[in-house]
């Protein structure tokens, strides 16, 4: 089920509305010009399998998202267990161009700087979210990550992430406390 909590960002501990009907959760972040839509792809594939066999078992179906979103590259978020390099996706950061999450299994938080607000919201299999160009933004995965999803950008220039040197996004709360 997916979630997403706004937040005032005066106020990182306490989100002043929580939505979990996906049609309530995809009008309000479309109201900031991000998309959040669900599609179920047939894919039974664990975070933590090795990559050459991810792309094996999702080639199609990556193929696809690139078409579709004309996205060209990816970048893989393969996590099962804890992480050292994990905390990097929690800084918070932007790219010049398109960003589509894709949970293929498992689930993950991406917090979203809208119209002076933090959005929260969590996605599990199936999600795509469609996030614009130049929106402030961070990847929680929690103590234990466990996620699997594709970040398709239309350039390699698009995919390098732009650090804001704001570590704000550390006070709100995370996928373990929501």
């Amino acid at each position: 089920m997916s979630i997403l909590c706004v937040f005032d960002p005066s106020s990182p501990a306490l989100p002043n509305k929580v939505l979990t009907h996906r049609e309530d959760i995809e009008a309000a972040l479309a109201e900031h010009g991000v998309s959040l839509i669900h599609a179920e792809h047939g894919l039974w594939i664990r975070p933590g399998t090795a990559e050459a066999d991810v792309l094996v078992a999702c080639g199609d179906h990556l193929d696809r998202l690139m078409t579709t979103h004309a996205s060209p590259v990816y970048r893989l978020v393969n996590r099962d267990g804890e992480q050292v390099d994990a905390l990097a996706l929690r800084e918070e950061h932007t790219h010049d161009g398109q960003e589509v999450f894709a949970v293929i299994s498992g689930r993950a938080q991406l917090g979203l700087r809208l119209g002076g607000w933090v959005y929260s919201v969590v996605c599990e299999k199936g999600d795509q979210l469609t996030i614009p160009a130049n929106t402030r933004r961070w990847v929680e995965l929690g103590e234990t990550p466990f996620c699997l999803a594709f970040r398709l950008y239309a350039s390699e220039q698009s995919a390098n992430p732009l650090y804001t040197g704001d570590d704000a996004a550390r006070a709100f709360l995370g996928i373990d406390e929501l």
